[in-house]
């Protein structure tokens, strides 16, 4: 039987390069995509992708992009045949944290948007090491290209998103989450109450990386990712 096209959301202010290294190479065995998060809310964001993705689809989403898989399983979860979830926290936004963002997208739209980014992933979410700034590199460049108002549209979807842990409780569908062990945006603990909070759901930390896990360690993103596409479906 043929896969399921692959659908992947990238997370807070990145484009496709952040999944440059799965793209590559789950590309010779399925047919992979990657969605643009476009709306005000994480509604509006989920709605647009379902528009535009295939009937039956696997999705990939890190940060703000598995917060929208969220929403699409909670949408339609019979066109989901199976998702994995990236960095990510289901909870609604705490108000001191809404309260930082509003701040941030104050500077960042008066075009300090590299220092509003490097606030917003400071660089003690990512692993240590010599990679670190290249990886902030990387991170500032796909800010740059998507600029203050993407920054300030997708700061304010986070701000309000709601609270998903019902839905995740309620999925039947397969689910693989992954974290990298220094994130401390979204961090471990939280992933293993959503594998504990999920029926079919596995977690799976990732060793050397932190919140950008994807471009901290492609290869064990990608090898994770194989070995849950190749995995036996749930039975309906």
């Amino acid at each position: 039987m043929p896969s399921d096209p692959l659908v992947f959301l990238p997370g807070f202010m990145c484009d496709a390069r952040l999944f440059w290294h799965p793209l590559q190479e789950l590309s010779s065995e399925r047919s992979v995509m990657v969605a643009r998060l476009r709306g005000a809310t994480i509604e509006e964001m989920a709605q647009t992708v379902l528009d535009e993705a295939p009937p039956q689809f696997a999705l990939v989403g890190h940060w703000l992009g598995a917060v929208v898989a969220i929403e699409i399983l909670r949408r339609a979860p019979d066109r989901v045949s199976q998702v994995a979830l990236l960095d990510v926290s289901p909870l609604p936004e705490m108000p001191q944290i809404a309260a930082a963002r509003e701040t941030r997208i104050v500077k960042a739209l008066t075009g300090r948007l590299d220092e509003m980014m490097l606030e917003e992933i400071p660089a003690e979410s990512l692993a240590p090491g010599p990679g670190r700034a290249e990886i902030q590199a990387m991170m500032l460049e796909m800010a740059a290209g998507l600029g203050a108002d993407r920054f300030e549209a997708q700061s304010r979807a986070l701000m309000r998103r709601p609270d998903l842990q019902r839905t995740l409780r309620a999925t039947k569908t397969r689910a693989l989450l992954m974290c990298g062990e220094y994130d401390k945006i979204c961090p471990p603990r939280r992933h293993e109450f959503l594998a504990e909070l999920m029926p079919h759901a596995e977690f799976r930390l990732i060793l050397g990386a932190g919140h950008l896990s994807p471009l901290e360690q492609p290869e064990k993103i990608t090898q994770n990712l194989r070995d849950w596409l190749e995995a036996p479906l749930l039975l309906a």
